[in-house]
């Protein structure tokens, strides 16, 4: 099974890439975050006529929003209101004969990591605190990926000491990520195949005049599994190329081929 995960950053602003995508590698199953579009309003036909038919969609109007694709027929989906508060950060999707697949979008978080006058970095860390309580009981095999917006180890970022202040990658943030892999002993799929102390990116910002060049990026997107599963994906790459197609996102797709 090839997944592919990415955060598209508006899927109907960026059909031509995901066609681009779908064409050159051949997903089995994509999962999107930061889709921007109401379910009844998500482009169906689209992934219908590139090859992937069966969908699960969570989304709302102007922000947020996941979707997995898939050429296999899905057999079940569901969501979870992480926070209690009606966003669409998640959805997840079981294939016969496949762990069951969540596909998550955490809150960024906002400008200032101060809890305490930024609401929205409140926020991601009730997400995360959520999450990571969901970690400690999940009993079935699974997959997990998505844009987790936060590079937790000092090799995931460009510069360590001049991001520990910069939402992302502040320490209670990478800390709280440490601790949710732990409740689990998920399995971080990237970093299996390319360990740490190699520099791993996934992000690079539009405001950056020539992004490859400045190459000053985080790993803000993640493919995690439980442990079970190691040793099941047999290989990994960031699709950096894409981050340089034609109005691109601000991320790179993430590829993971599993032999099952």
């Amino acid at each position: 099974m090839r997944l592919i995960t990415w955060n598209i950053n508006s899927v109907r602003a960026r059909l031509g890439i995901v066609e681009q995508l779908v064409k050159k590698y051949q997903p089995d199953v994509l999962c999107l975050q930061e889709t921007k579009v109401q379910d009844h309003m998500f482009p169906e036909g689209f992934f219908a006529d590139i090859g992937m038919p069966h969908l699960a969609i969570h989304g709302q109007k102007s922000h947020h929003g996941v979707a997995t694709a898939s050429k296999l027929p899905i057999a079940d989906q569901f969501k979870i209101d992480w926070c209690k508060k009606g966003d669409a950060r998640h959805v997840a999707i079981r294939i016969d004969g496949m762990p069951t697949i969540h596909n998550f979008y955490v809150p960024a978080g906002g400008d200032e990591p101060d809890a305490a006058i930024n609401d929205k970095f409140a926020h991601k860390l009730d997400f995360m605190e959520e999450m990571t309580e969901w970690s400690s009981t999940l009993k079935e095999d699974s997959i997990l990926v998505g844009d987790l917006n936060i590079a937790p180890h000092p090799d995931d970022v460009w510069d360590h000491k001049k991001l520990l202040k910069v939402v992302s990658h502040t320490p209670i943030e990478t800390e709280g990520m440490l601790r949710m892999i732990d409740a689990h002993d998920w399995v971080d799929v990237m970093r299996e195949f390319t360990p740490l102390p190699e520099k791993l990116y996934s992000w690079w910002s539009y405001r950056a005049r020539d992004w490859d060049a400045a190459d000053k990026g985080r790993r803000l997107d993640h493919v995690w599994t439980s442990p079970s599963l190691k040793g099941k994906a047999v290989h990994m790459e960031v699709i950096r190329e894409a981050r340089g197609w034609e109005k691109p996102s601000d991320h790179a797709p993430v590829l993971v081929d599993f032999n099952f």
